[in-house]
């Protein structure tokens, strides 16, 4: 139907007559010359319907509208002078149409293509037509390379690609899955894989040394900005190998993809344990395109004589009291902005929030009272504190205070411009705990399948994996760990974790017995594929990036999924929908 792509139409094609096929951009009568702005997957030329060169070419045009579906033919020659388009890539040339067909009508469109303040449930909705912005078409452009580049680095490095099943056994893995009625076993469920660990692992049981794969996963949970229901990650393991092996390849596949995909990147990413990405940034993602760095000032505040400071200073090892210099806050806030704050860090949790200013002659806050002048003096050390700055105290319980510290960190740096952009700032985060205690109860951090450097502790939190999460920008962009590779460690796992012999026998018992059967060390990671071309293309949020996304409430407006099914497919499943009694 055509003989060349918009975009491939230049100076060299001058006097050549050429088919083009696209969607109408635009239409703009001047004077009885039509002009019509053509473009296809990627670019767009300019066609010309002049009456004086073809009468029937351009009675077609008067009856086109913006998005019809045309095929022209025509020469092309060079624009007048003054004539040039300096933003197309196609702009030192037109298309004189000879021969213009009309393929198919558009209705009038719903939105603006490219009007950024549409409705985003509009959007949506007609998600196709959204896709034929120049935009979108970057962006799967994009997608598209960064996914080639990680097939032929991981090639290149000697893995297999291997496909794991889709619809499998539901086991506890953290968030909740999505559950596939059976019909030929009534009354038994499959699960959406939450990702393809344990099939993984087997692979290396089996011998297959090095795998990946780009591998969909489903998890049933609250979405955010970063997060979709179905969404689609990198994933790797390999045999024989200890955590800087992991670490060498996942290096050498990020910068491999982001240099082909025209990023400039370090091959080599800075590394934080996980404890001090907490102490020094309140959380363990930390985005280290800014500094803000917290400081830990308990012990100078354990000797103030304000009653509630020094209570909590007493405990450090459950409580924590925290300063975070902001370099010319003095200078940048107002009195009555650092007041605000405290209703910020409120919502968090926060009982307050103290502040000092430094001023020309010496610290100065609220709080100062409270401290001897050698305190002070150890405070505007310890802070490092020059004139113009201001420093901001978080004090209370331990995870509290460095969550809502950690907020209010990118609270800071957002309301005052610092993150620089256009930036890729990676961190490798180290050493996670291997468990945490929520309401009494026991939850691995990562999985259960994670190899713990030791299993002497006199805290259960204290014990620490052998995981990494890597970090970019803020965003956790993906993680792994080295595995249990034998059968005892992996069942001592399960019993910390409160799950007994018998359910770690229905849930696990097919790893379980796998692991009997000579397993090799083995561990890998996994990489947000759709987190990674998220940054990369600055998208706002992580559904610009999947061709056919789900809402905050995980519906598809588009084919208005989830939706009910008729009460023969559900006596086919041996299923009853319960009427949901409205509560008061």
């Amino acid at each position: 139907m055509r003989t060349h792509y918009c975009a491939e139409i230049n100076e060299e094609h001058i006097g050549e007559e050429v088919t083009v096929a696209g969607w109408v951009a635009s239409r703009r009568d001047h004077g009885g010359v039509i002009f019509i702005d053509l473009r296809d997957k990627d670019q767009v030329v300019q066609l010309v319907c002049d009456p004086a060169d073809n009468a029937d070419a351009h009675k077609q045009a008067e009856d086109i509208r913006d998005q019809f579906v045309v095929i022209a033919t025509g020469k092309i020659r060079a624009r007048g002078e003054g004539l040039e388009n300096p933003n197309l890539k196609t702009g030192k040339v037109e298309m004189v149409v000879d021969k213009l067909v009309i393929e198919n009508r558009s209705k009038p469109m719903p939105f603006e293509l490219n009007d950024e303040k549409v409705n985003e449930e509009i959007k949506l909705k007609y998600r196709y037509l959204e896709l034929r912005t120049q935009k979108s078409y970057d962006i799967f452009k994009l997608r598209s390379k960064a996914t080639i580049a990680t097939r032929n680095a991981l090639d290149e490095l000697g893995f297999l690609e291997v496909e794991t099943p889709i619809i499998t056994k539901s086991t506890p893995e953290g968030a909740r899955d999505y559950l596939v009625p059976s019909r030929v076993h009534g009354g038994e469920f499959y699960a959406l894989p939450q990702s393809p660990q344990l099939f993984k692992q087997l692979l290396m049981v089996g011998g297959f040394d090095k795998y990946f794969q780009i591998a969909k996963c489903f998890r049933d949970e609250d979405l955010r900005a970063d997060r979709q229901p179905e969404f689609t990650q990198i994933d790797v393991e390999m045999s024989f190998c200890d955590q800087e092996d992991v670490i060498t390849v996942a290096e050498k596949l990020i910068s491999d993809v982001f240099i082909k995909c025209g990023f400039d990147v370090p091959t080599k990413f800075k590394r934080m344990t996980h404890a001090n990405a907490m102490e020094k940034y309140g959380s363990d993602k930390p985005d280290m395109r800014y500094d803000l760095a917290m400081v830990d000032v308990i012990d100078i505040f354990e000797r103030c004589d304000n009653e509630i400071f020094s209570s909590i200073a007493k405990t450090p090892k459950k409580n924590r009291i925290k300063a975070l210099k902001v370099p010319k806050g003095d200078e940048i806030f107002s009195k009555r902005q650092m007041k605000g704050f405290e209703e910020y860090v409120r919502k968090f949790g926060a009982s307050g929030l103290g502040y000092f200013q430094m001023k020309e002659d010496g610290l100065k806050g609220p709080l100062t009272k409270f401290f001897t002048e050698d305190d002070i003096q150890a405070i505007i050390d310890r802070c490092e504190l020059e004139v113009g700055d201001a420093v901001f105290f978080g004090a209370g319980e331990k995870k509290l205070v460095l969550d809502y510290m950690g907020r209010f960190r990118i609270y800071l740096a957002e309301i005052m411009e610092i993150i620089p952009k256009d930036t890729f700032e990676f961190l490798w985060v180290m050493d996670f705990p291997m468990f945490e205690v929520e309401e009494g109860k026991v939850k691995a951090l990562h999985h259960p399948f994670t190899q713990p450097k030791t299993l002497d502790y006199e805290d259960i939190e204290d014990i620490e994996s052998i995981a990494y999460d890597i970090v970019l920008n803020g965003t956790e962009l993906g993680g792994g760990s080295i595995r249990i590779h034998k059968e005892a460690m992996q069942a001592e796992i399960f019993k910390l974790l409160g799950i007994d012999e018998e359910e770690a026998q229905d849930k696990f018992g097919f790893l379980l017995e796998a692991l009997k059967f000579g397993a090799p060390p083995h561990g890998g990671f996994a990489l947000g594929l759709d987190r990674l071309i998220m940054i990369m293309t600055g998208a706002s949020s992580i559904r610009e990036v999947i061709a056919f996304p789900k809402t905050q409430k995980a519906q598809c407006l588009l084919t208005q999924a989830p939706s009910e099914v008729d009460a023969e497919q559900l006596k086919d499943l041996s299923l009853r929908i319960r009427q949901q009694t409205p509560t008061a």
